[in-house]
């Protein structure tokens, strides 16, 4: 009996040494949030950009699932929920501005109406030191999630149901906007009435007339079929669509020192890919607009808009006023 007993416990520890060694060769699926459709798309292919290269790097150790088009919920819904320690995702690409309204006062600054004259001068920014403590804002305010790059996906323009010549069109009109003082008191400066709409219902909400117009880069306004119901698309270029990627402290936590390395590494390539790919979407996209039968209605003069704008500009940069005009000069 004793060595039945002895022989049973050995095969129950050799059982047990198996589990766990099988255990330890799993995969790690990480799952990554994108509110937008992968194809078409910059953010799409920054998402694709970064899962091949954490794939690529771990030998299939880390796995990156995708979940596009906004299957997981709106930005602020994937936000809410990577702050409240849920497990419906781990990664996610967010607006660079998003965090502003937990609490991320150095994000707002990125979103303050004409700061970048163009993508250079954005890139400038993300390349540098200024930017890694803009991305280690969450973790200094206690937020339970780090940023591990930047990215854009070119100006963000305004789009309408009706046909907007001008600023003076845009007064008394309800534009859809996030839910970020920035945006919604620039677009009451410029005369139009903020309207808070989930990015998953816009279509319908300028379809029936809800709202009467929004606003997105270029890529995503044709990708999400807003020409379909908003075909006005008007150039102001207001603010630069910049983005990063966020990881949560959670998801950190189950990788090993290595397999952190591999996620910085596939981020910055991701945030390369992003570089690249921005000219050449931009450009596809608005050749897809003109044979969609879109209207584009460039804007010649911005100094108009930008002194509208004085107000919301003013408010709010006065707290962190001399890391603004950090920003501000790098455009040189």
């Amino acid at each position: 009996m004793k060595k039945i007993l002895a022989l049973t416990m050995a095969l129950c520890m050799i059982f047990a040494m198996c589990a766990v060694s099988a255990s330890a060769d799993e995969p790690i699926t990480l799952t990554y949030a994108e509110v937008n459709p992968l194809e078409g798309t910059i953010v799409g292919a920054m998402a694709k950009a970064f899962k091949e290269k954490v794939e690529e790097l771990s030998g299939g150790a880390v796995l990156i699932d995708i979940q596009a088009s906004g299957v997981l919920g709106s930005e602020d819904q994937i936000l809410d929920n990577l702050l409240g320690g849920g497990n419906i995702t781990d990664i996610s690409r967010i607006s660079a501005f998003a965090l502003t309204q937990y609490g991320c006062d150095k994000a707002s600054l990125l979103s303050i109406p004409y700061t970048f004259v163009n993508e250079d001068h954005f890139w400038k920014f993300a390349d540098s030191e200024l930017a890694q403590d803009f991305l280690n804002e969450p973790q200094e305010i206690g937020l339970p999630l780090r940023g591990i790059c930047y990215g854009e996906e070119g100006f963000r323009h305004f789009f309408f149901k009706n046909e907007v010549k001008g600023l003076d069109d845009l007064k008394g009109l309800k534009i859809r906007v996030s839910s970020d003082p920035v945006m919604t008191g620039m677009v009451s400066n410029l005369g139009a009435s903020a309207t808070s709409v989930p990015f998953t219902e816009l279509y319908s909400a300028l379809n029936t007339g809800v709202v009467d117009g929004a606003e997105q880069p270029t890529a995503n306004y044709f990708s999400n079929a807003f020409q379909e119901v908003a075909p006005y698309l008007l150039l102001d270029g207001h603010t630069l669509g910049a983005l990063q990627i966020v990881i949560t402290d959670n998801a950190w936590a189950k990788l090993n020192e290595e397999q952190q390395g591999w996620i910085m590494e596939a981020a910055k390539y991701a945030s390369s890919v992003c570089r690249e790919k921005v000219a050449e979407i931009e450009g596809e996209t608005f050749d897809k607009l003109a044979a969609a039968g879109a209207t584009v209605i460039p804007v010649e003069d911005k100094g108009p808009w930008v002194e509208a704008c004085q107000p919301t500009i003013k408010a709010n940069t006065e707290k962190l006023a001399d890391v603004y005009q950090q920003l501000l000069d790098m455009a040189g």
